[in-house]
């Protein structure tokens, strides 16, 4: 043992078994880190993280990162103490925290994820030998090695951030993103203080929209999306905030929010980039509110796992309220559609067609570029697989297909 030794080395025999156990874990990593990501997310105190959905897949790859880098570094030389793994990960995360206004405290939901994967691990090493000697000594060396490297790992990303906040002192973008979550937690500040520093009016009406990407190599598409979405809206100025790596926020002054239609029509064949749009509000409290639906339907197609590339809060808020807990909304769709859940998609648009016409089966059948006896006919055969006439639970049926069709992704 070295002076610079925390723990003695393993003996050849335990050396052995924490190899095997690295080697057993890393092959079924896809069940643990169902668990850990879970369990740092969590905790109330992490809200900051598990509300955004970009954020949570940034901690998320975080805790993946690590675990792989504990358990491969354990094979490779097992018991020894695993240095972090400072990559791009941890910092694309340290640089998304910073930008987000957040400290170390916020976002070290890890030592919950830490727990779990002692549990694991625990679990394992009793079931791996019956030598009393052997399981100490495993159970002693593992936790230490699995300790310090939680701890060291903090330490590190603690640095990451110390650095990036060095380098964006003073800059632009952080001073904009603190006037904005000032506004957005209702501080008392003066408006025409906030506009100055924002350089963007607070008084008529705004439209919110979330801009994010799934992938660090799409990131190129964000500002140019961004412009897209700010002309769909018919305007010429936007406040953009910086919300993250792959992330903005946008402000936009108008007085509608584009169609889906008109979005995706501006955006063209962008694939990878995704948009949420709040519905339009008025004034400083029309700014805070208009985001927030923005935010929501975000979290919406993040919680219900769904590959829409373009949301707009208004269409889905009924389904937001009741997605909060997916296994009661999937109960929910199947006792509202009975038979008509699995009915053909020709069926599910010519509902949710003639609910946006108004209930106005000529105007349907001209949306839908097909004759009014077409219309009558599907409608009559939606009847027959409704548990209840559509006329007698409209606003639960269209609810129930807007929740199928996000789900799908459609």
């Amino acid at each position: 043992m070295t002076p610079d030794q925390l723990w003695p080395d393993a003996s050849d025999p335990v050396r052995r078994l924490i190899r095997e156990l690295a080697e057993s874990m890393l092959a079924r990593s896809g069940d643990v880190i169902d668990d850990l990501t879970a369990a740092s997310l969590q905790d109330p105190k992490y809200r900051a993280i598990a509300d955004d959905p970009v954020l949570a897949d940034a901690d998320a790859q975080m805790v993946v990162s690590h675990l792989k880098h504990w358990l491969t570094s354990n094979i490779a030389e097992p018991g020894r103490r695993v240095s972090p793994a400072t990559g791009s990960v941890m910092r694309t995360y340290a640089r998304d925290v910073v930008l987000r206004g957040l400290t170390t405290d916020d976002v070290l939901g890890w030592r919950s994820a830490q727990r779990v994967a002692w549990n694991w691990w625990l679990a394992a090493c009793f079931k791996t030998t019956d030598n009393a000697d052997q399981l100490r000594e495993l159970i002693e060396i593992s936790g230490n090695s699995l300790t310090t490297f939680v701890d060291d790992s903090i330490a590190e990303l603690a640095e990451h951030i110390r650095r990036v906040r060095e380098e964006f002192a003073g800059g632009s973008q952080l001073q904009r993103y603190a006037t904005v979550e000032l506004l957005l937690q209702g501080a008392d500040i003066a408006p025409s203080r906030a506009e100055a520093q924002l350089g963007y009016a607070l008084t008529g009406s705004h439209v919110g929209a979330v801009v994010w990407v799934d992938s660090e190599q799409d990131v190129g598409l964000l500002e140019r999306c961004s412009e897209q979405v700010m002309r769909a809206c018919g305007a010429h100025r936007r406040l953009t905030v910086v919300a993250g790596t792959t992330a903005l926020w946008l402000w936009i002054p108008a007085k509608t929010t584009p169609t889906v239609d008109a979005l995706a029509e501006h955006l063209g064949r962008r694939r990878g980039v995704r948009v949420a749009l709040g519905r339009t509000a008025p004034g400083v409290s029309g700014f805070r509110r208009t985001h927030m639906d923005a935010a929501a339907a975000q979290r919406l197609l993040a919680r219900l796992e769904s590959e829409l590339s373009i949301v707009r809060y208004e269409d889905v808020h009924l389904v937001d309220l009741l997605s909060t807990d997916l296994s009661s909304a999937d109960q929910f769709v199947t006792d509202v559609l009975g038979e008509f859940k699995d009915a053909s998609p020709a069926l599910h648009q010519t509902v949710l067609t003639y609910v946006d016409e108004g209930l106005n089966r000529t105007s349907t059948a001209e949306r839908l570029y097909t004759h009014r006896n077409t219309i009558d006919r599907r409608l009559a055969r939606v009847d027959e697989l409704l548990p209840k006439p559509f006329a007698r639970n409209p606003i639960e049926v269209t609810a129930a297909l807007t929740l199928l069709r996000v789900r799908a992704g459609q």
